[in-house]
C-alpha cells in the first residue's frame, strides 16, 4: 500500500487561482491500511459568486451552496480527517493549493506528504501522452459517479490506486511514488511554496524580482525598492518550464542570474500552444521584462514597397505606421529598421545581379555613360546605363522579392481562432482582422463583444508572423470561425 494512512481528495472551485478564488465542494476518501474508512463530502459557501462557466462545469450552482458552511466552520473536521494520511490528488497541487490557502486565510499553516495521481500515472505509464481523470477513466475502464463532483472524483482516484497496486510490483511502485514525491527545488529568493499554485498546462508565466537588486532593474524603476518584470516566458506545461529555471545544473551563466534574482511567479493558464504565443507576446512588448531579448517593442517597422511607375527608383521604402492594412499585401518586408531593409536589398541586388543605383542604395546620374560601379565588376546588368530595360530589371527584382510580400488576408473580414483542450474541457476564441490581433475571448458574450467592438486594429510583426505559421500549419485544436459581418458592423 501506499501508506498506512491514505485520504482521497478532491475540490471543486470557483475558478482555477487558489490565491483569489474559493472551494465550493470538498470530498475525502479515508482507505487505512488497504481498505475503506469512510467516503465523506460537504458543500461550502465561497462567500463569492460561482461564474456560469464554472456552474454548467460542475453543477454546483450558488442556490446549492447557499445555507452551507463557509470553510473556517469546517476547518477542525478536514484537519482532523487529514490528519497523518498521504494527501492524494489528481494535480494535487491545485486541491491542496486551495486548502493552504483557506487556512492561511484564517492564520494558520497547514502542510501534508502529497502524492499527485497525474505524477504517478506518468511515472506508471510513460508511454501514453495524457494523464488527465478523463484519459485515466478510459484507459482504465474505471467508474465514475459523477464526474466533476468531488466524491465522484474522489472515488474514481481510490479505483485507480487498486488498480495500480493489482497490476504492478510492490518495487515498482515504490520507484515510481518516489519520483512522484520527489521536491522540486527553488531559488533562495523565492517562498517554497510557489510552485503549489503552477499548473500543468499552456500559458505564460512571469518572474519579478525587487529593483534593488541590480543596477538595470534599479533603472527601470521609478521606486528603488519597487518590483520589476524580470522574463515572461511561454509554455505547453507552465510548470515544467518553470522548473527547468530553476534547475541547480544552471551553475552559471544568464540563467542562473536569472533564477537567482526571482522574487515571484505568476502564471496565466491558456487554452492552448497558440494563446500562449499570443500572450507572451503581448506581455513581453507591455512590461519590457529585463532579461527578455525576442519580442521587444517593434519601433519603426518598415517595408519595400514597388514603384514601377518611377523613372529614379524601382521601390521605396515605407513605415507601417504610414501605411493602411489595406496596403499590406503590396508591401514586402517586414522589417525591425531601414537599415534591416537595405541590407535585405543589398543581398538580393548581389544574388539577382540587381542595380545599386536603381534599388536607391547608390547615388549617381543614369545613362550610357553612367554605369554604376556593380556593371564594371558585372554585378548588374546594366539599367543604369541602358544595357537592360527598366522593366526588364523591375520584373527581376519583384521576382527577388515575391518570397518576402505579405500575405493577404484570406477572409472578408473578422475572424476567431477557436483554441479548445479537450481533456481539460477548455476554450478560447481569439479574434481577429487584417492580421491584428483584437483580443482573447472565454466565452461566448465576450466573443460578441469584440466581434461587434469598434476597434482600430494595429499591426504587429510577431503577431502577424504566429498567425501566418498557424493558418500553414492549422494544428489540432484551433479552428475557424467566421464572424458575419452584420455581427461586427451592428
Amino acid at each position: 500500500m501506499l501508506a498506512p494512512s491514505i485520504a482521497f481528495v478532491d475540490l471543486e472551485t470557483t475558478g482555477a487561482n487558489p490565491a483569489v478564488d474559493r472551494i465550493t465542494e470538498i470530498a475525502i476518501v479515508k482507505v487505512s491500511d488497504g481498505k475503506l474508512d469512510y467516503e465523506w463530502s460537504q458543500l461550502v459557501d465561497p462567500g463569492v459568486p460561482i461564474p456560469p462557466l464554472i456552474q454548467s462545469f460542475t453543477g454546483i450552482s450558488d442556490a446549492m451552496v447557499r445555507g452551507a458552511p463557509v470553510f473556517s466552520r469546517i476547518a477542525d473536521e478536514v484537519r482532523g480527517r487529514l490528519e497523518g494520511c498521504l494527501f492524494v490528488a489528481h494535480n494535487a497541487r491545485f486541491d491542496f493549493g486551495f486548502l493552504k490557502n483557506e487556512f492561511k486565510r484564517m492564520g494558520e499553516h497547514w502542510t501534508a506528504r502529497v502524492l499527485c495521481t497525474v505524477k504517478l500515472s506518468r511515472a506508471l505509464y510513460p508511454q501514453h501522452h495524457r494523464h488527465g481523470l478523463d484519459a485515466l477513466i478510459a484507459r482504465h475502464d474505471l467508474q465514475c459517479s459523477a464526474r466533476h463532483r468531488a466524491l465522484g472524483d474522489a472515488q474514481v482516484l481510490w479505483d485507480f490506486v487498486q488498480l495500480v497496486e493489482r497490476t504492478h510490483a510492490a518495487d515498482v511502485i515504490a520507484q515510481a511514488v518516489l519520483r512522484a514525491m520527489k521536491p522540486a527545488s527553488v531559488p533562495p529568493g523565492v517562498p517554497a511554496d510557489v510552485l503549489d499554485g503552477l499548473p500543468d498546462a499552456p500559458g505564460v508565466y512571469l518572474f519579478y524580482g525587487a529593483a534593488s537588486d541590480n543596477a538595470q532593474a534599479r533603472a527601470a524603476a521609478t521606486d528603488s525598492a519597487a518590483e520589476v518584470p524580470l522574463y515572461v516566458g511561454k509554455s505547453i506545461n507552465i510548470r515544467t518550464r518553470v522548473l527547468t529555471h530553476f534547475n541547480s545544473d544552471h551553475r552559471a551563466g544568464r540563467q542562473m542570474e536569472l533564477a537567482q534574482a526571482v522574487r515571484r511567479v505568476e502564471c496565466i493558464e491558456t487554452a492552448g500552444e497558440f494563446g500562449a504565443l499570443l500572450a507572451e507576446a503581448r506581455l513581453i512588448k507591455s512590461l519590457r521584462p529585463l532579461h527578455n531579448r525576442m519580442l521587444r517593442a517593434q519601433g519603426e517597422l518598415c517595408a519595400l514597397r514597388l514603384t514601377p511607375d518611377s523613372l529614379k527608383c524601382a521601390l521605396e521604402i515605407v513605415c507601417f505606421a504610414d501605411a493602411g492594412l489595406d496596403e499590406l499585401p503590396a508591401l514586402h518586408g517586414p522589417f525591425k529598421t531601414r537599415r534591416d531593409a537595405q541590407h535585405m536589398l543589398r543581398e538580393l541586388a548581389a544574388a539577382y545581379k540587381l542595380c545599386l543605383r536603381r534599388l536607391g542604395l547608390e547615388s549617381g546620374k543614369g545613362g550610357k555613360g553612367g554605369a554604376c560601379f556593380g556593371v564594371q565588376i558585372k554585378h548588374c546588368e546594366g539599367v543604369c546605363c541602358g544595357r537592360e530595360s527598366i522593366e526588364e530589371h523591375d520584373a527581376r527584382l519583384a521576382g527577388a522579392l515575391a518570397a518576402l510580400r505579405l500575405k493577404r488576408w484570406p477572409y472578408a473580414g473578422r475572424i476567431a481562432l477557436r483554441e479548445h483542450d479537450a481533456e481539460r474541457e477548455r476554450t478560447e476564441f481569439h479574434v481577429f482582422e487584417s492580421w491584428c490581433h483584437l483580443g482573447s475571448a472565454k466565452s461566448q458574450p465576450e466573443l460578441h463583444e469584440l466581434a461587434t467592438a469598434r476597434v482600430e486594429p494595429q499591426f504587429d510583426l510577431d503577431t502577424y508572423r504566429i498567425l501566418v505559421k498557424q493558418f500553414e500549419q492549422m494544428p489540432s485544436g484551433l479552428s475557424v470561425v467566421e464572424l458575419s459581418t452584420a455581427e461586427v458592423g451592428n
